[in-house]
């Protein structure tokens, strides 16, 4: 073939890939176990579970279309995965923070719930149990009619939540629990350890959040008054008058807070409502104080 007909050939391909779409249209039909994802924070500490839903359609489930012991991806298509931010305790046993595929071999009377370091399985077909980071034993419960299967976290508070997997008439329950006091208080002391000389703000915020939660009362004295030092307002005072009245001084109490309202009523910054809140602890304060002195005599 001649060099020009060579170009000419050529330049016929280029413009026949020009009139070609820049890229083809896929069609991508739904799935029959749709995709989901529910998470929750308990505290700080964020927990996620990505699934597929299948439904019942009017099949047997359990011990039928999800065979007693044998392993099973809790759900369809991509086994579910499960992630925690944080090292948390499931069924009072520790799970390091990470992202597992949750696996569940179901028996009629228990289960049990493993997290694998398989995260990226396809179903549970290459499920191995040598690569379970935690297995633990829960119980089914009896449950109203779910007819697509759900994940559910239930009850949370503050340190704990309940992972519930609903589907057909059954309920699984799996009990989470986060030291959120912990890693708060760990952080606490990372913050302030850093802190430069003039942030009166960080010592405060670790010292209110210790005291409202009852914890390290050392610290939680040691920060107040830090704060103070750098910066004595609203709040500082404010917060040394709870402690002194939590310690039973309620001389420096009424003090303390007194000093803390007359800064709340000069800061523009400070709301009305924090400023009555302070008026009526201190009002409180002031009606037990002579009962105090009256018992003593």
């Amino acid at each position: 073939m001649h060099l020009l007909q060579v170009a000419r050939l050529t330049a016929c391909l280029a413009a026949l890939a020009l009139a070609q779409p820049a890229s083809a249209q896929q069609f991508t039909p739904p799935r029959p176990s749709p995709g989901a994802k529910v998470t929750q924070t308990v505290g700080t500490t964020d927990l996620t579970v990505s699934y597929s839903r299948p439904a019942v359609k009017g099949r047997a489930i359990w011990g039928a279309l999800v065979p007693f012991g044998a392993p099973w991806r809790t759900g369809a298509n991509e086994a579910t995965q499960f992630v925690c931010s944080d090292d948390i305790m499931v069924e009072g046993q520790k799970l390091p923070a990470g992202t597992y595929a949750l696996v569940t071999i179901p028996t009629a009377e228990r289960w049990t719930v493993a997290f694998s370091t398989q995260k990226d399985m396809w179903g549970a077909f290459a499920y191995e149990q040598k690569n379970d980071a935690l297995r633990v034993t829960v119980k089914p419960v009896a449950a109203e009619h779910v007819e697509r299967m759900q994940f559910s976290f239930d009850d949370p508070t503050a340190d704990a939540a309940t992972l519930n997997l609903r589907w057909e008439k059954l309920s699984v329950p799996v009990k989470i629990t986060v030291d959120t006091n912990g890693k708060t208080l760990a952080s606490a002391r990372a913050a302030i350890a850093a802190a430069k000389p003039d942030d009166w703000r960080t010592p405060f915020r670790a010292a209110s959040w210790a005291f409202d939660a009852g914890v390290a009362p050392d610290d939680v004295t040691v920060w107040a008054r830090s704060a103070a030092k750098v910066k004595d307002n609203f709040q500082t005072s404010g917060l040394l008058a709870r402690l002194a009245a939590r310690n039973g001084d309620s001389k420096n109490a009424v003090a303390l807070m007194t000093r803390s309202i007359a800064f709340g009523k000069a800061d523009t910054t400070v709301a009305e409502e924090q400023v009555k809140n302070h008026e009526k602890l201190l009002a409180e304060w002031s009606a037990a104080a002579p009962a105090k002195g009256a018992n003593k005599k």
